[in-house]
């Protein structure tokens, strides 16, 4: 099992150690052997960003989840081949690969997923 735990807020503290326990608990208790989990935890604003990115709702919300690791090797395998997003006209062309590989992958398996750059340079 893998798991990433992220704090992006200062709201709420977070101990990572106590969540991680609780989470192996929870795991034995649905009878998962093996996963990859990771934890991202946002204040408001940024649910509500990405909410409206995923979901197409301008609301917060309290928990997101995703198939993250098709985005994650999308992603990757852009960075692998060259693409970078370090300006607007990289992430431009870096975005409309990792988004037509993220439809087709979609439109193969049914699933809705947007690069992880989607509105870094305000645009699409």
């Amino acid at each position: 099992m893998s798991l990433v735990i992220r704090n992006l807020q200062r709201v709420i503290p977070i101990r990572r150690a106590p969540l991680r326990s609780k989470i192996e608990i929870v795991r034995r208790i649905l009878g998962v052997q093996k996963f990859d989990l990771g934890i991202i935890c946002v204040d408001n604003k940024n649910i509500q960003h990405i909410n409206r990115i995923y979901r197409d709702r301008n609301v917060p919300t309290d928990v997101l989840s995703f198939p993250f690791h098709e985005v994650t090797a999308t992603h990757g395998l852009c960075h692998l081949l060259g693409f970078t997003h370090g300006s607007e006209a990289e992430w431009q062309q870096m975005f409309q690969k990792e988004k037509a590989v993220l439809d087709e992958l979609g439109r193969r398996t049914g699933t809705r997923l947007q690069p992880l750059t989607r509105g870094l340079f305000g645009g699409s």
